[in-house]
C-alpha cells in the first residue's frame, strides 16, 4: 500500500458513508461513549474493527504494549478527561497475544530511547518471575506475561485519583482486564474482580479521604 492508496481509500469511504445523509452530522456532533480502551499501537489490533464498534462508541488510547504508567502525561491526561468529563463507565485495558513490547521487555538486551518504557513491564516479570520461571515452554510463558501485564496495567488505573473519586461518587467506572488472541480474534476476559482489587489498594493507594465501601 502507497501513501496515494492511503488517501484513495479515505475518498472511497467518504463517498459510501455520505449515502447516509446523516452519518457525517451525527458524527460531528458532541461524542458520550460509555468505554475508554486502553490498547497497544500494534496495527494488527484495531479497537473499533476487533470490537465491531461504530466511531463514537469508544474513546481509544493506544501505545506500546497498552502500558498504564503514572508518569505518562499521555494516558494520565486520556483517563482524566475520559472519567471527568466523558463520564466513562467501563476502562477496557487490552493485551494481545504476539505482542512485541512484551517480547521485547522479556529480553536483557539495551533497546536504547525503549528502556524506560519496557521498564513497566520488565518490573511485571519481575514481581511474577517465580511463576513465570517456572513455565518452561516459553511461548507460554510470553502468554502468561501479557495476562499479568494487562491486570497490572488495570491496577495502574484503579490507583489515579479520577477514577477512584468517579467510583465513589457515581459508582462507575470500573475496570475490565483483556487479551485479544492474534490467531482466533476473539478476546478473553481476564474477570478482574474491581471492587477486590479496590479492598486491596485501600490502605496507600486511597487518594479519595474517604472509605470506598
Amino acid at each position: 500500500m502507497t501513501y496515494d492508496d492511503v488517501l484513495a481509500h479515505n475518498r472511497r469511504w467518504a463517498a459510501e458513508k455520505a449515502k447516509d445523509p446523516n452519518y457525517f452530522t451525527e458524527l460531528a456532533a458532541e461524542h458520550s461513549p460509555d468505554f475508554l480502551y486502553i490498547g497497544c499501537s500494534d496495527s494488527r489490533v484495531p479497537a473499533e474493527d476487533i470490537l465491531g464498534v461504530s466511531p463514537g462508541e469508544i474513546f481509544v488510547h493506544r501505545n506500546v504494549a497498552n502500558v498504564v504508567a503514572n508518569t505518562d502525561l499521555n494516558v494520565m491526561a486520556v483517563i482524566e478527561y475520559a472519567v471527568t468529563h466523558l463520564r466513562v463507565k467501563h476502562i477496557l485495558v487490552c493485551g494481545h497475544t504476539h505482542c512485541g513490547g512484551v517480547k521485547a521487555a522479556m529480553e536483557a538486551k539495551d533497546l536504547g530511547l525503549l528502556n524506560p518504557w519496557l521498564r513497566n513491564i520488565r518490573d511485571v516479570f519481575r514481581m511474577h518471575k517465580d511463576e513465570l520461571n517456572a513455565i518452561k515452554d516459553g511461548w507460554a510463558r510470553y502468554d502468561r506475561l501479557v495476562e499479568l501485564s494487562v491486570i497490572e496495567q488495570c491496577i495502574n488505573v484503579i490507583k489515579t485519583a479520577a477514577v477512584q473519586h468517579s467510583y465513589l461518587k457515581y459508582g462507575f467506572p470500573t475496570v475490565h482486564g483483556w487479551v485479544f488472541d492474534l490467531e482466533t480474534g476473539l478476546i478473553n476476559d481476564l474477570n478482574i474482580n474491581f471492587e477486590e482489587r479496590l479492598h486491596e489498594l485501600d490502605e496507600i493507594y486511597n487518594l479519595t479521604d474517604k472509605p470506598w465501601f
